[in-house]
């Protein structure tokens, strides 16, 4: 359990904290701006989901900087960072913020691929993040942080930012799950083999 493992157990650990600022029963004060308006409780789950996303980078760097890449952290840093985007997002369809569809999309691309990465390792093969897939996690962040703070301060210029941002980071989310399967085509194989 080196640093960068620990980093990433500790954003595992942040999703039960940030989903219960959520969904808490409570009423939270609210802060009122105008026609602008967002509880303390969303408020304090977008700042520790904007700290948890920002570790996935730091514990990659810190695995690759220190030669601490382990098969530990190999397998617990994508579930983190599934367990944390998938945990908000789900949250966040409760709360009435997203469409579930555009989650359900989402979500099914993510295990998809999940599952895809576990069948090249059976043969052997890693499977290195694409640029698509990097600019998927990066549109998935945006948008779940603007549906986080209520469309900030895109709320006073009348622009659903947040909308926007959803479609968009379900557009490149699928783009980027046909380009992992078009591009690793070669490990599933659908033929017959014979015992």
């Amino acid at each position: 359990m080196n640093l960068a493992n620990r980093i990433t157990v500790a954003r595992i650990l942040l999703v039960p904290i940030i989903m219960f600022f959520l969904l808490i029963k409570v009423k939270f004060p609210h802060i009122r701006i105008e026609e602008f308006s967002i509880t303390y409780n969303q408020i304090i789950a977008a700042l520790i989901f904007i700290i948890a996303a920002s570790t996935d980078s730091l514990d990659g760097y810190i695995a690759r900087k220190r030669n601490l890449v382990t098969n530990l952290g190999k397998l617990l840093d994508p579930l983190a960072d599934k367990l944390l985007v998938t945990a908000v997002l789900v949250s966040l369809v409760e709360m009435g913020k997203v469409d579930a569809w555009i989650v359900i999309v989402i979500i099914s691309r993510e295990w998809a691929v999940t599952g895809l990465r576990q069948i090249a390792l059976l043969e052997g093969t890693v499977m290195a993040a694409s640029k698509w897939g990097k600019a998927k996690t990066a549109a998935q962040i945006t948008a779940i942080i603007a549906l986080l703070i209520n469309n900030f301060p895109f709320t006073f210029l009348h622009f659903p930012f947040d909308v926007i941002a959803s479609w968009v980071a379900a557009i490149i989310t699928v783009y980027s799950g046909v380009e992992y399967f078009v591009k690793n085509k070669h490990v599933i194989d659908f033929s017959e083999k014979s015992q």
